[in-house]
């Protein structure tokens, strides 16, 4: 099963929450972890991991905190998960150093491969904009073509 770690979890809210309120400036550890019932420490630590890998701006100060480093339609929902995470992968060998003893005889490896390369190109398609917007999922054609019956 693909799961995201509540760390990735709680680096998208965050994310979300910045794009939302870009508009009253930074926004503190603090302010985002109380809203959203997350420990303080571990959204601080969440936080930091983001500013590390530039996906977001840390301000010091009386009107310090977080801010997006760069505009919400320029971060993927993959740069996100990928900072937190580290290399997305579907099993042990589709990580560049990591082999398992089928390794050498895997007749699933390289299709698998190919579903983790759709996989980030699905994540890396799909902005931080676009999840701020909550812009419903497409109807299925099935059901478009029912309602209009």
């Amino acid at each position: 099963m693909l799961r995201l770690s509540k760390k990735a979890d709680y680096a998208l809210i965050a994310m979300k929450h910045l794009t939302l309120h870009s508009d009253r400036g930074a926004a503190s550890a603090r302010e985002i972890a109380e809203q959203y019932d997350i420990p303080i420490e571990l959204m601080a630590k969440v936080l930091q991991r983001l500013v590390r890998r530039g996906l977001l701006a840390s301000h010091h100060g009386t009107r310090g905190g977080y801010q997006l480093a760069r505009l919400p339609t320029q971060i993927s929902i993959a740069d996100v998960i990928q900072a937190i995470e580290g290399p997305v992968s579907v099993t042990v060998c589709s990580t560049e150093d990591g082999q398992c003893d089928q390794y050498a005889k895997c007749n699933v490896r390289d299709p698998l491969w190919r579903v983790r390369e759709r996989i980030l190109a699905a994540l890396g398609e799909c902005t931080i904009a676009e999840l701020a917007a909550d812009v419903p999922a497409a109807a299925p054609r099935a059901a478009v073509l029912h309602t209009h019956l």
